[in-house]
């Protein structure tokens, strides 16, 4: 049994897995190596049709801090709310099945949102691997630069109790940027980001992963669908409503062009960002 203690609290670490069961291994070897131990791994099966449940099971045989658990296809965020709803850490952390995590991550995690209450989200330097490699050079981290573009991949960690305040992961969003939108969901009342200074992510880099399967529009649609879902955070960070009035008093053009375009939202939006903000150009 897992020796959970208040000064040894337990970290779940979330891995859905969709076909994915040749990197499998490999991710969940990266768990069980971890120098904290109090954790429980729990791979969501995704409907896979591949060796998913076989390399689970054998892990599971040799740590029973492993768990499976089997659902149809309904999306990766499906896949993570169904896992955490039958989780039990004081902590989470999402790991993708073809992804791996340094060996003090989790060690890490703990210490730092156990001894600071303003920390929500936890993440780390990170490295690629496979198709590219070397340093991952994310930008530093600011609410507003957050806002236009995702600075914190999936492989955080957060408090349980700051889940459950959320609906979860946005299962409407199918295709990819759900971790974004739930990040700014996590982040929209307050909170601290904490970002370890040293690596302890591997990203791992495919020609055929989801997001480097999307279309220009489809980012485009998805980017659009994470303004309207935190449509509050966006005005409170950049004053569009002044911005947008301001320049509907200014410009008679534009607005005869709104009331004349046939995608009136996307008229909108664009002209908004290019007059509040040019780096904006690629937000859109």
């Amino acid at each position: 049994m897992t020796n959970t203690t208040p000064l040894n609290p337990l970290i779940s670490v979330i891995v859905p897995c969709y076909n994915h069961g040749q990197f499998l291994a490999e991710a969940l070897n990266s768990v069980l190596q971890q120098t904290y131990n109090t954790w429980e791994c729990i791979v969501i099966d995704n409907g896979s049709t591949d060796v998913t449940k076989g390399v689970a099971d054998e892990f599971i045989s040799r740590d029973e801090r492993f768990k499976y658990i089997y659902q149809e296809n309904k999306g990766v965020s499906a896949a993570r709310n169904r896992a955490i709803a039958q989780s039990s850490g004081k902590y989470i952390l999402p790991l993708d099945a073809d992804d791996k995590i340094g060996l003090t991550y989790l060690e890490k995690i703990v210490k730092v949102l156990e001894e600071d209450t303003e920390v929500k989200i936890v993440y780390c330097d990170a490295m690629l691997f496979e198709e590219l490699k070397g340093k991952w050079p994310l930008p530093a981290f600011s609410m507003k630069n957050m806002l236009m573009e995702n600075l914190i991949f999936c492989t955080a960690g957060y408090r349980r109790s700051d889940f459950e305040k959320t609906e979860g992961y946005n299962e409407k969003m199918l295709t990819g940027f759900e971790d974004w939108d739930f990040w700014l969901t996590l982040l929209q009342d307050g909170g601290e980001v904490y970002k370890i200074p040293e690596v302890n992510f591997y990203y791992r880099i495919r020609k055929e992963s989801r997001n480097g399967r999307l279309s220009n529009e489809q980012i485009k649609s998805l980017r659009k669908e994470v303004y309207l879902n935190h449509k509050s955070l966006y005005e409170k960070y950049f004053d569009i409503s002044s911005a947008l009035f301001e320049w509907y008093l200014s410009n008679e053009s534009f607005k005869k062009a709104i009331y004349t375009k046939e995608d009136r939202f996307e008229k909108l939006f664009l002209r908004i960002y290019r007059k509040v903000k040019s780096k904006f150009y690629s937000f859109i």
